[in-house]
């Protein structure tokens, strides 16, 4: 494949593993092989998915079920595959995007304890076979995320659940790299940023020498 051919990129993790850092790294590492790159989020990305977005983190809404939390995840990735993503791609633009339907797995499928299952059913009707081409698992043991998570501001809705919660939204994103080791590469991030980001660059010149090399 060109590297006139977009790609997406996805990163993961539990809180505290630096993903809002490190996506920024790997955009320098895309951009320095003269790519054109697209940096969003989920849920957000879009005019209507901030809303959602704002929606869903807000301690207000401490009562809101599980299955109206997941409904609302994917009627922001809806919009956002539709004006976002799949426009870039189809344009040969790179997307590099903090979360996608891996986090819905591991937060509501794992943590909310509503099974792989029904997020699949929902995954395939909202966008079928839009999968990332490469997904980095920032992995990181709990008890460590939350404390840095802990150092940042005010805490949002999910930042507030207790440790047993993040203890099954881990597990589950370690089962999904099981099933998909090929797409679904972990990087150890319990270590110095200098050597997170050694290891990331390690797995995107590895990867990308497969794709535009």
């Amino acid at each position: 494949m060109t590297a006139a051919a977009g790609h997406f990129i996805t990163l993961e993790g539990i809180e505290g593993v630096g993903k809002t850092t490190n996506i920024e790294f790997v955009r320098g590492l895309l951009e320095a092989r003269g790519l054109e790159v697209i940096v969003t989020r989920e849920p957000g990305g879009t005019p209507l998915g901030e809303e959602i977005r704002e929606l869903l983190l807000d301690h207000r809404h401490d009562a809101m079920s599980a299955d109206a939390e997941l409904l609302l995840m994917f009627a922001a990735r809806a919009q956002h595959i539709a004006q976002v993503i799949r426009p870039a791609l189809a344009a040969g633009k790179w997307v590099l995007c903090d979360r996608y339907t891996d986090a819905t797995f591991a937060y509501q499928g794992g943590g909310r304890g509503l099974g792989f299952e029904r997020v699949a059913r929902l995954a395939d009707w909202v966008h079928h076979d839009l999968w990332p081409d490469l997904t980095l698992l920032l992995d990181l043991p709990v008890a460590a995320g939350l404390e840095r998570a802990g150092r940042r501001n005010s805490a949002d809705r999910f930042e507030r659940e207790r440790s047993d919660f993040f203890e099954r939204v881990r597990d589950a994103y370690l089962r999904l790299a099981q099933r998909e080791p090929r797409r679904v590469r972990i990087v150890a991030a319990d270590a110095p940023l200098e050597q997170v980001q050694a290891r990331l660059r390690a797995v995107m010149t590895e990867w990308l020498t497969t794709r535009i090399d």
